[in-house]
């Protein structure tokens, strides 16, 4: 079992250049890290934030900078884990996530955070981009194209009931079920793990990943 540290966009040679860190960080960069074969490499869990955040400069087409933003900051406790900075928090961004199971070939994906969106009235994903007039249905490489992308939403109601604890995939709120199926049908990757809170046991196995 490996684990990444860093976001697939932060790639040095895929990701939002010059915003990126100074390695591969995709999921293919387990075999020259760790000296495993990449034909060893059979299953890749895509991990992600029920919402999209990132930390430092850097285009951020779904950045909200209003009170939504900052209360999803305050409840999903948004800090960077090395450098404590704030993070910035937006909207669940599809091109970006889809671009990035793309480039690790990612087979099942972990939704963690589910519970930061509790209580909201409604919750926006964005679905696609207009860059320079034209669809874009993927994150474009560089941060210049990345900048000038103008997200486009699609909005769902949101859900009063807490998330936090729930035991099984049913449990969870119709509103919540119905945004991790759109999530799916959007990034065509199922999901297997769904988070609802910090601790270890508020986690749904909705598929073993690796069995």
């Amino acid at each position: 079992l490996f684990e990444g540290a860093q976001g697939a966009l932060l790639d040095i040679d895929h990701g939002t250049y010059p915003f990126v860190t100074s390695s591969n960080c995709i999921a293919g960069a387990a075999a020259p890290g760790s000296g495993v074969g990449p034909q060893l490499l059979d299953y890749v869990l895509g991990i992600t934030k029920a919402y999209t955040t990132r930390v430092g400069e850097g285009p951020f087409p779904t950045e909200l900078t209003d009170d939504v933003g900052a209360g999803l900051a305050k409840r999903g406790n948004e800090f960077g884990s090395v450098t404590k900075r704030p993070r910035r928090c937006g909207w669940l961004d599809i091109p970006a996530l889809t671009r990035s199971l793309q480039l690790s070939g990612v087979n099942g994906l972990c939704i963690m955070k589910l519970d930061v969106l509790d209580g909201m009235r409604e919750i926006s994903i964005c679905t696609h981009y207009m860059l320079d007039g034209v669809r874009a249905d993927l994150v474009p490489t560089g941060a210049e194209a990345v900048a000038r992308c103008v997200p486009v939403y699609e909005t769902m109601p949101g859900w009063q009931d807490s998330t936090v604890g729930a035991k099984s995939f049913d449990d969870l709120p119709a509103s919540a079920r119905a945004y991790l199926r759109r999530i799916e049908a959007l990034t065509g990757v199922p999901i297997a793990i769904v988070s609802t809170g910090p601790d270890r046991a508020e986690t749904i196995l909705v598929h073993h990943p690796f069995q």
